[in-house]
């Protein structure tokens, strides 16, 4: 593959392209930039929602993000969703209601794209006070399609939690996870940062064998599945979790070390 060149890339966010101080180091934006400017689109796959993107569009602020794990996708420049696959109400009542019921201890927020609600049990780590967050009962989040359920518990260790939520959702839903914590993400059956990177590239005529996918935790595997079973790159940061390094075809720096410019400038 020595002289194998993407007509596409596609990085998630945290733990990969950002810096641990939420920032794009510049040497990371030139080398996006000297690939755009070449005609191959930069696209971000992430597990955040459209209003946490605000920051990153002072850095990077052309083309598309593929937000909620698949399930939005975002104009950076225009700031507008294009696309939602959203999580239906009949799903989310009974998965809350089953979730519950096996496990009593477990806390609901549901992402709705520019809006957030969560229980008023439910300890949201960031944007706390922000405009669009607010607080809810389970019967209210539940009522209207979401693009995001998130289902956390603060005593469980994280494996045993998600082992937990999988069973129970089972083929309902998508469930997959991006951080340290007990927190599953469920989706709509199907969505995942693979089916909206596969939108995105559809629309631009590129095949998967043509996309380098960049990531760190198990909720890009979906999406380095999908580029590495066409013959495409799934590069994984050196720190990424191990159920990620063993579907990844390269491995490259931390995300401190600029990896994701690292990999792009050896191409």
């Amino acid at each position: 593959m020595s002289d194998w060149r993407p007509r596409l890339i596609a990085s998630d966010m945290d733990g990969t392209l950002l810096r641990g101080n939420d920032t794009v180091s510049p040497e990371t934006v030139a080398e996006l930039e000297r690939w755009r400017a070449d005609g191959v689109p930069v696209v971000l796959a992430t597990g955040r929602p459209p209003r946490w993107m605000v920051r990153i569009r002072e850095q990077l602020r052309h083309g598309v993000a593929v937000c909620c794990n698949g399930a939005v996708l975002l104009d950076l420049e225009s700031f507008t969703v294009l696309d939602e696959d959203a999580l239906g109400p009949d799903v989310l009542r009974e998965v809350t209601a089953e979730l519950r019921r096996v496990q009593p201890d477990t806390w609901f927020a549901v992402e709705y794209g520019l809006e957030f609600r969560h229980e008023p049990i439910y300890r949201p780590r960031w944007d706390v006070d922000a405009p669009g967050v607010a607080v809810a009962t389970l019967d209210e989040m539940v009522a209207a399609p979401v693009a995001k359920l998130l289902a956390r518990h603060e005593a469980l260790p994280r494996d045993e939690f998600m082992e937990l939520v999988e069973r129970v959702v089972g083929g309902r839903a998508t469930v997959t996870n991006s951080s340290a914590e007990a927190l599953a993400e469920i989706s709509a059956p199907g969505v995942t940062k693979a089916s909206g990177l596969a939108k995105v590239a559809a629309q631009r005529g590129v095949d998967a064998g043509d996309v380098v996918v960049f990531g760190d935790m198990p909720n890009d595997i979906a999406a380095f599945e999908w580029v590495g079973a066409a013959g495409g790159r799934a590069v994984a940061m050196a720190h990424a979790h191990p159920d990620l390094l063993a579907v990844a075809t390269d491995v490259t720096g931390t995300n401190e070390e600029d990896g994701v410019a690292a990999f792009l400038a050896a191409l």
